[in-house]
C-alpha cells in the first residue's frame, strides 16, 4: 500500500485508560465518536490504509472503527500490525476473543517477531510509522509506547493527530 494514502494508530491499553473495561463511560464513548470522526475525515483526505497494533483499549477501538468503516467503503482496507506471535495469549479472556475477531477481519496481518523480545512493541511501532503518512495518537501525556511512538512518528515527519483522553 502506498505510504500516502496509510494512516496507522497508537493509544493506551485498557489498564492506562481511566474507565479501564467499561466502554459504557461517557469518557470512552466521547473518545470512539472522536476515533470515528477523526476515520471519516481522513478517509475524505483519501486515507484508504489503516494500520493497528492490535493491543487491548484505544487499539482495538481504532481497528473496529476501521472495519465499521470499511463496511460504508468496501475500499478500505485493515491490516494487523502483530510485535510477536500470541502477544494476545497472557489477555483477560474477552479481549482475547475481540482480539480474534479483530484478526479475522483484517485485511492482511504483518508479525513482526515470533517471540516476545525487549524490543518488540517498539519495532512494531517503528514499522507502522514507517508505512504511514498520518498517525492518529490517543494519548494522555504519560511517558511510555504511544510518547515514543509519537516522537518518533514526529521525527519521520508524519501528520500526527492527537486525541487526548479525557477524565471521568
Amino acid at each position: 500500500m502506498e505510504r500516502e494514502k496509510t494512516c496507522c494508530f497508537t493509544g493506551h491499553r485498557a489498564e492506562k485508560l481511566p474507565w479501564r473495561d467499561n466502554e459504557r463511560d461517557p469518557a470512552c464513548l466521547r473518545l470512539k465518536a472522536a476515533i470515528w470522526d477523526v476515520l471519516v475525515s481522513l478517509y475524505a483526505g483519501g486515507i484508504r490504509h489503516f494500520i493497528c497494533g492490535m493491543a487491548t483499549g484505544a487499539d482495538t477501538y481504532f481497528g473496529e472503527a476501521v472495519v465499521a468503516l470499511r463496511d460504508e467503503h468496501p475500499d478500505v482496507t485493515l491490516e494487523a500490525a502483530i510485535p510477536f506471535s500470541g502477544q494476545e495469549q497472557r489477555w483477560p479472556a474477552q479481549w482475547q476473543r475481540r482480539y480474534s475477531r479483530l484478526a479475522e477481519e483484517c485485511d492482511t496481518c504483518t508479525v513482526l517477531h515470533q517471540n516476545y523480545t525487549p524490543d518488540c512493541m517498539m519495532d512494531r511501532n517503528r514499522y507502522m510509522v514507517d508505512a504511514s503518512q498520518v498517525l492518529v495518537a490517543v494519548y494522555n501525556g504519560a511517558p511510555g509506547g504511544t510518547r515514543s511512538t509519537m516522537l518518533y512518528a514526529n521525527h519521520q515527519g508524519l501528520q500526527i493527530i492527537q486525541l487526548p483522553v479525557s477524565p471521568r
